[in-house]
């Protein structure tokens, strides 16, 4: 289900959060659901189909059984669609199911500004709130290292990814889409640099240091790609999705995670500007957001449940994989993604140079 690009949450976003918490504690608790309250009321939800969305829709049963509604599905989210959608006047789409960007770049414009008096954000990770969008599900790029080649010196964060001295072999990136902003922050971060004030510069440098790898670097295209490279253990370190690199482990890959700086991703949940019953699209997310409905999602998914208290009954492999911990949430690293939104389109042109071998 994976498809889009590694851009974390700024902190503008965490300011955002901190300013909202206040209200969010006069909100229903995360889980409320009013026994019959949404009785022939229609809803539709939009998400990017497959076992994420099957899992979601799991995840939000309890919630149609006892409010009566009727839950549509549509999908998967295309912002064209949205957007056509909203100028026309007629939105269909309630409650939307998107990738990083969209709602930090249409906030206000196809993403509605969110009441935190309707949706209990206290269950959620530092930094995780946007304006107009609450995370949907977590999961992360992490940093997977052979075993037989590091042994018993063994990388220990992306200083050492991009330390080929220290650590030579080839690493295999990401490739799949947009600019990887937080991959370009830990190269200007391992160039000695600082990504709290970064500037249009500051891409150059960390695309600089992603070269430096060196031409037998494998820019991967497909999870399914990244998840072969482990099995075959053609690469010696891997940039990987957490359930590509959770089922590659599964499946006999001699790799290990290193767990510092993991880069969170999300799904953001969203409600478009001038849908027809806004109350109803808020009481369907903040039951979302309950500690039952997200335990649901992650055993359905393996995908991170976003609710603190969460406790999926799963099996220690895909245990070891969730990003929810309290110590993997303090191992985190989320990035700028004020900067990345400013700086996309220039990001993006220098990202598909380094594609193409330029």
């Amino acid at each position: 289900m994976i498809h889009k690009s590694i851009m974390g949450i700024a902190s503008a976003s965490a300011l955002a959060m901190l300013a909202t918490a206040a209200v969010a504690q006069d909100a229903p608790p995360a889980g409320t659901i009013v026994d019959g309250s949404l009785k022939g009321k229609t809803l539709t939800f939009v998400s990017y189909g497959g076992i994420y969305q099957d899992g979601q829709v799991a995840a939000m049963k309890e919630f149609v059984d006892r409010t009566g509604v009727t839950l549509l599905n549509d999908g998967p989210t295309e912002i064209a669609k949205l957007q056509a959608q909203v100028e026309s006047g007629n939105v269909t789409w309630d409650v939307v199911d998107t990738a990083d960007f969209p709602p930090y770049v249409h906030c206000g414009t196809l993403f509605q500004k969110l009441d935190f008096s309707k949706l209990d954000i206290s269950h959620i990770p530092p930094g995780q709130v946007g304006e107009c969008s609450v995370p949907a599900m977590n999961y992360g790029i992490v940093l997977m290292y052979k075993n037989d080649t590091y042994k018993d010196n063994p990388p220990k964060d992306w200083k050492d990814f991009f330390d080929t001295e220290k650590f030579p072999g080839i690493r295999a990136i990401d490739g799949s889409g947009d600019p990887l902003g937080g991959l370009i922050e830990q190269g200007v971060l391992a160039d000695g640099g600082s990504v709290e004030n970064m500037t249009a510069a500051d891409i150059d440098r960390g695309i600089a240091k992603i070269k430096a790898l060196g031409p037998d670097t494998i820019f991967w295209k497909t999870g399914a790609e990244s998840q072969q490279l482990a099995e075959s253990g053609e690469a010696d370190m891997i940039m990987m999705w957490t359930g590509r690199a959770m089922t590659a482990v599964k499946n006999g890959a001699e790799y290990t995670p290193v767990w510092q700086d993991w880069m969170v991703v999300m799904d953001q949940m969203t409600i478009p500007v001038g849908v027809k019953d806004t109350e109803a699209s808020y009481a369907l997310i903040n039951a979302y957001l309950g500690k039952q409905a997200q335990e649901v999602l992650t055993e359905q998914t393996s995908y991170s449940p976003i609710h603190d208290e969460a406790q999926p009954k799963v099996d220690p492999s895909v245990a070891a994989f969730l990003t929810n911990t309290p110590e993997r949430v303090k191992q985190g690293y989320q990035q700028n993604i004020k900067f990345w939104v400013e700086n996309f389109d220039a990001a993006s042109e220098k990202w598909t140079a380094l594609m193409s071998g330029n």
